[in-house]
């Protein structure tokens, strides 16, 4: 019975040949290098490629996949170094591989807003208007191009300003609609405008800018408040709380009366009323100051020291359509050449004149001396004197004070 192959290689002696173990192991070559015994082929690493961006699904997937991209080491994306070979040496015969070429990669950290589909505006207004919402929204024909326009109107009148302004309303004639003027464009830049406008009423000759604005029965029935007992008090005014004391409101237009009593009421000086501008500048981002008739009274001087920008009123008469352009004259013989070069001239048909009077020809006289003329059709909501309210004027009217309001943020720069 054969032994067993420990026993025989115990029992052998050692000196005897013994056969070679077929074991791994490194030995010396002839030529004093060193080898591994065996025929193993070499394997060569692959380079780590970064991982490549996936489909996701949901945010927590597409965050995933960012921080394994943001993670990834700079060196497994950077191109292999060529290898450098010695001068002299021949050149190599074997063909160079060609760079892949680089497969644009999605952006995993995209906002989802992308894949949102933008909406077509909706219309309000009109036929369209209608059709859009008789059938739930299935017909969109989107806003008509009056639509649109008046879209466009009023986010220039809603622009975001940066400090605050103010526009000077002043006539040298009474009666053709300066101070409707004032209260229509003050209620439609309330309207449109996120932060409420003031309106001052410095007329020396005992303004009524708050009666056209609230009413002459509801103006009588609240506390006589007015820019004299502001003046008188204005040291204490630190806030918009007191401040609001001294104000009317006509809906978020906000107003401060002029002086009735005919013995003081021109007694506002230039420095009296720049106390009261900067008072009213910490506040409101958009001031009208109704001047009253003429450019020569105490205030005046301050009133267009502060301004920046002017309305001058006009009527479709001949008397005011020329005393218009005296105005504008003035003002630039006086050195307000850019408060007249930028004015802006409201026609205002109060009289409703008749066909004798060549209105074109008037407005193209008054257009070429200053930057925008503005013509408001007749309408009995202006024309009657008393409360001037927006929701009881035509709608060419209301358009009228929209296209002011537009024209005066406009020159806010």
């Amino acid at each position: 019975m054969p032994k067993p192959a420990d026993n025989r290689l115990a029992e052998a002696s050692p000196d005897e040949e013994q056969p070679e173990l077929r074991r791994r192991f490194r030995r010396r070559n002839d030529d004093g290098s060193d080898a591994w015994t065996g025929t193993f082929p070499a394997v060569t690493p692959e380079p780590t490629a970064p991982p490549r961006p996936v489909r996701s699904s949901s945010w927590a997937e597409a965050a995933a996949v960012a921080d394994a991209l943001s993670d990834a080491s700079p060196a497994a994306a950077a191109p292999p170094t060529p290898s450098r070979q010695p001068a002299g040496a021949p050149a190599s015969n074997a063909p160079e591989s060609l760079p892949e070429p680089e497969v644009p990669i999605a952006d995993a950290t995209a906002l989802p807003t992308s894949f949102v589909r933008e909406q077509k505006p909706r219309p309000k207004k009109g036929f369209r208007g209608f059709l859009y919402r008789a059938t739930g929204g299935a017909w969109n024909l989107g806003p008509s191009a009056l639509e649109r326009e008046e879209d466009e109107v009023a986010r220039r009148i809603a622009r975001q300003l940066q400090g605050s302004y103010n526009t000077a309303v002043l006539s040298l004639k009474g009666g053709i609609g300066k101070t409707s003027t004032t209260v229509g464009v003050g209620l439609t830049l309330a309207e449109f405008r996120g932060d409420p406008p003031c309106a001052i009423d410095a007329n020396p000759d005992s303004g009524d800018l708050v009666e056209r604005a609230l009413g002459e029965g509801i103006y009588q029935k609240a506390t006589p408040r007015t820019i004299t007992d502001l003046l008188r008090n204005i040291d204490s005014v630190d806030s918009l709380t007191e401040l609001s004391r001294y104000m009317h409101h006509s809906g978020r237009l906000h107003l401060i009366a002029g002086e009735q009593d005919p013995e003081v009421s021109d007694s506002l000086t230039a420095e009296e009323y720049l106390r009261i501008r900067k008072l009213i500048s910490s506040y409101y981002s958009v001031a009208l100051t109704d001047c009253g008739t003429g450019v020569t009274h105490n205030a005046m001087s301050g009133i267009l020291q502060s301004a920046d920008n002017l309305i001058i009123a006009a009527g479709y008469a001949v008397s005011g359509a020329k005393r218009a352009r005296s105005t504008l004259q003035w003002l630039a013989g006086h050195g307000y050449e850019d408060l007249a070069r930028n004015a802006i001239v409201v026609i205002t048909d109060k009289d409703e004149v008749s066909n004798r009077v060549d209105k074109d020809a008037i407005e193209e006289h008054l257009a070429g001396m200053c930057r925008e003329l503005i013509a408001v059709p007749h309408d009995r909501g202006v024309a009657d004197g008393d409360l001037v309210t927006l929701d009881h004027l035509k709608p060419e009217t209301r358009r009228a004070y929209k296209e002011i309001a537009a024209a005066i943020v406009d020159g806010y720069r």
